[in-house]
Formats: structure tokens, sequence, C-alpha cells
């Protein structure tokens, strides 16, 4: 096969090229209602979950590989977040990185605390290598995703009451929702299953399943 040349006779060789990375922001919400974000320990310090690119190596296996080997965390489903591109990223050279996002119950994060950990999102140190723009926009998007639709991420088991939804949405969220116009828009997505709580005080709560 000939070998590649542009219209200035150069091949793809004559062009400085990248590094290419990925890291990974795995979103939860932990006991008590507090958006959380998986970091990692590395030689410099804490950070996400996150690899070079291997020559030959899909994006996908990358952050699979990534979550495996340094957070100890498999069977994920990360969807590309976006590519920060900026050449003055990182303090190790000109990165660029892929970034993912993947929102999981936690009780699916079984963490070793001697090589991870599970910090609130409020909470989260200074990260090395760009890594807490990718928090933040992480963050927006997953609360973008959770302000029109029920538990889009399902982080909650189903069955559950129209409390609990509002409870973990507003751990997503980071403050307190409206009650009343948390239930009229979230109400039709859902589907009665015409259950309720037992062995209550009160007014038996009804149980609810996402539907869409």
């Amino acid at each position: 096969m000939t070998e590649y040349r542009d219209s200035h006779n150069h091949t793809l060789a004559d062009y400085p090229h990248p590094s290419v990375a990925v890291d990974t922001a795995v979103l939860t919400v932990r006991a008590g209602g507090a958006l959380s974000v998986l970091i990692v320990r590395t030689g410099d310090g804490w950070c996400l979950p996150g690899t070079f690119l291997h020559e030959g190596e899909r994006l996908a296996d990358a952050v699979l590989r990534s979550l495996q080997v340094k957070a100890g965390v498999t069977g994920l489903s990360p969807r590309q977040l976006h590519v920060f591109d900026d050449p003055h990223r990182d303090d190790r050279g000109w990165v660029l990185s892929v970034a993912h996002l993947d929102a999981v119950p936690a009780s699916r994060l079984a963490i070793d605390e001697q090589i991870a950990r599970l910090v609130p999102v409020t909470d989260v140190p200074p990260l090395p290598y760009g890594h807490g723009e990718i928090i933040d926009l992480a963050v927006a998007t997953l609360r973008a995703d959770y302000a029109g639709r029920p538990d889009p991420a399902g982080l909650l088991p189903e069955p559950f009451t129209l409390r609990d939804l509002q409870l973990l949405h507003e751990g997503v969220a980071g403050t307190a929702l409206p009650r009343d116009t948390f239930r009229r828009a979230m109400e039709p997505l859902l589907r009665a299953t015409g259950e309720t709580v037992q062995g209550v005080v009160g007014k038996p709560a009804r149980l609810f399943v996402r539907s869409i």
C-alpha cells in the first residue's frame, strides 16, 4: 500500500501527536443522599480512574481496563461525555482526554478503600490532570438528565415511593426540591404498581416503577 502523503508531501508521522487518555467520572448517590464520585489513589495522589490509550485499543476497552485496574470495578457501561483538548490542561504534556460518565447504584461499587473511595462531589479535593473540570461537567450533565425524568440512571431499586424518588433527586441536585412541583412533574412519568408500603403508621404510600 502506498504511503499516504498530504498536499504538503507530509506523512502522518511528520505531525506532532497528543497522547490520548480516557478518564471516567463514576457517580452515585450514597446512603444519606450525597452525590458522590469515585476517585482512585495513584503515585500522584487521588484522581479519576483513567489511563492512556494503548496502540490498537478502542476507547471503550481502555475505559473498562482503567476501571478494573485502577479501581477494582467491573461491569459498568460508561458513555462518552466530552473531549477535553486544551493543550495546557495536563502538566505532564500534551494530553487529550476523552472523558466518560457512568452513574450506578452504590451497591454495584465494591470499593477497596486502599485504592479507591467515594467522595461527595462537594468535597472533592484538588485533582491533577484537569480532572476537576471533568467532574464538574459530569455532575452538570447528570443533574440535567435528572431534571426532566424520574431516575434515568436507575439508581433507585424498584418499586419505590414518591418520597424515595424525591430524596434521590434531591441528592443528585444537591438541594431540596418543592414537593408538589416535583410530584406533578414526575408522577405522569411513573406507573403505579397498585401496591402500597406495608407496616407504616398513617396512610400507606403508593409504590411506583419507571414507565420510561
